[in-house]
């Protein structure tokens, strides 16, 4: 959805605001695969198929790893390495994560501010029944999401603080949209950071999110799964119950039943973005309805 609107929206009147609990440590690199896929995706490097990494990329540097025995379960392809080599070694210098990401838009040529929601590690790690406490990575690639999850740790997030640059993107901003992503591991460990509740339920603005199920599945990933596992109905309903007050308005799926909840405007609209068209048309379609609350 951030591509959409960034399509539909001047220069300078856009910032994202991204999830960090994803981030982690390989080959003694800093990855940050969130940060790194809106960066590709507005800088039109996105693989296409898999919705992640850099289109066309190749693998050499995987593939000589592999030769020398390694266990190559997380996917780095060569000029992917190249951003997270960049980083690191910008960190190791004494930028902040925030200067290192602002660094490499700039390089790829994206003038739009992508900020992640705090400087400070805060790694999200999944609690399952079949192997215990994992690294975000190793339950979402290595084992491809499918144990059982018990509880989700959002570690060090209630200390963490967010950064400046996102403290005064919150202060303004004349809308807040959440994306359809997932509730739980997208936007969980963002909204878990320091402050950020309170400082968004301080904006008297619309706050609007979108549902990521239509018809009693996710559009993708395991948000249908983990839903089932909290012993919740696979449904835009429980969605928009996990944002609860935060939100002054939920854009629901024309194919799912109406339902409506204390305390915000619920609209319908085609929310499946399949093509870089459905994602403006809809982005446009959501900013058009705020455009309307705001006058």
């Amino acid at each position: 959805m951030a591509h959409g609107l960034s399509r539909c929206l001047p220069p300078g009147s856009l910032r994202i605001v991204v999830n960090v609990g994803d981030d982690f440590r390989r080959y003694g690199l800093r990855i940050c695969p969130d940060s790194d896929t809106v960066l590709y995706t507005l800088a039109g490097r996105v693989d296409p198929v898999n919705g992640w990494g850099v289109a066309g990329d190749t693998t050499t540097v995987l593939d000589a790893l592999t030769g020398l025995g390694d266990d190559t379960w997380f996917r780095l392809t060569d000029r992917d390495l190249a951003t997270h080599m960049y980083r690191t070694q910008r960190m190791a210098d004494g930028a902040t994560l925030t200067q290192a990401t602002a660094e490499l838009a700039r390089a790829m040529g994206v003038d739009i501010d992508i900020l992640p929601v705090t400087d400070a590690p805060v790694p999200t790690r999944v609690i399952t029944s079949d192997y215990g406490e994992l690294d975000f990575q190793e339950y979402f690639v290595r084992h491809r999401w499918q144990p059982e999850v018990k509880f989700i740790r959002y570690v060090g997030a209630e200390d963490a603080r967010v950064t400046t640059a996102v403290a005064e993107a919150i202060d303004w901003a004349t809308c807040i949209v959440f994306a359809p992503s997932n509730p739980w591991l997208s936007i969980g460990p963002i909204l878990a950071v320091g402050d950020i509740r309170e400082r968004l339920l301080g904006r008297d603005v619309p706050r609007v999110a979108v549902t990521p199920v239509i018809g009693g599945k996710a559009v993708k990933g395991p948000a249908a799964k983990l839903m089932a596992e909290q012993g919740l109905a696979v449904s835009a309903r429980s969605v928009a119950g996990f944002y609860g007050a935060l939100l002054t308005d939920f854009v629901d799926d024309v194919r799912n039943p109406e339902f409506t909840c204390d305390g915000m405007n619920i609209i319908q609209r085609d929310t499946l973005m399949l093509e870089p068209a459905d994602r403006e048309r809809f982005a446009g379609e959501v900013l058009g309805y705020i455009g309307e609350r705001i006058r």
